[in-house]
């Protein structure tokens, strides 16, 4: 464990030594306030409700998310240091939970500086405190699913921009996903298995205040899968 600590530590402090995490944490804050107030017509609706909020926030992550996850290991391959860091005395499912850990405590800031949004829109009306927590732990979960599939892309990448545009597509495309069965008549069981594979899909639950412990399982199944499959291609990259 302490390992996984020090690869963390190590990764927070390149996050916050450059503009990186201040920037996604800005840019997290700034979406999600402007799409909630004026784009989600919050006024308009009337009502006491963070769902319009917590509804976009799939696609918000989708974008911001890879943000932050391309240069875990893109960025040791043009700086020189992949070699390196592989030499050091660590499992390789140490150097990958340390990034992973590092990438989800700015989320998880970014996250906690939102707090004001709902106690300021409390002020036009009373909350369900229990659904508050449903939908930030389907923002934690989600947040997970992301950080683990970018840091999979930036292990298989060669340069950040590559990584950051190909965790983009990845994730808007899985988080659209659910929206083919809408607009296409689909068997029943192929319809069920592509919102299976749609994150938005699981997210909707924990959107509306619900936890279903199906949605969670998704989002650790993905989480557990792509941090398994990073340490896996880096196990492979030390006998290239």
């Amino acid at each position: 464990m302490s390992g996984v600590l020090t690869i963390a530590r190590r990764e927070l402090s390149a996050y916050f030594n450059s503009p990186v995490a201040y920037i996604f944490i800005v840019a997290f804050l700034l979406a999600c306030g402007t799409l909630f107030f004026f784009v989600g017509d919050f006024f308009a609706v009337g009502q006491a409700t963070m769902r319009g909020y917590f509804s976009l926030m799939p696609f918000v992550l989708s974008v911001l998310v890879p943000a932050l996850t391309m240069r875990l290991w893109a960025e040791e391959r043009k700086q020189g240091t992949y070699e390196l860091l592989l030499t050091m005395p660590f499992r390789d499912g140490q150097l990958v939970a340390g990034k992973y850990l590092a990438a989800m405590a700015v989320v998880a800031a970014a996250l906690a500086l939102s707090l004001p949004v709902p106690l300021l829109a409390s002020m036009f009306g009373r909350f369900d405190s229990g659904a508050i927590v449903a939908e930030y732990l389907g923002a934690v979960l989600m947040a997970s699913a992301a950080s683990a599939i970018g840091q999979a892309v930036s292990g298989a990448s060669k340069n950040q921009i590559s990584a950051f545009m190909a965790t983009v597509m990845l994730l808007l495309a899985l988080s659209l996903l659910s929206r083919v069965t809408t607009l296409l008549s689909l068997p029943g069981w192929l319809a069920g298995l592509v919102n299976w594979a749609s994150l938005s899909y699981h997210f909707g639950s924990f959107s509306r205040g619900v936890v279903d412990t199906r949605d969670v399982a998704y989002f650790v199944i993905i989480t557990a899968s792509c941090l398994y499959a990073t340490a896996r291609l880096i196990s492979a990259g030390k006998w290239r």
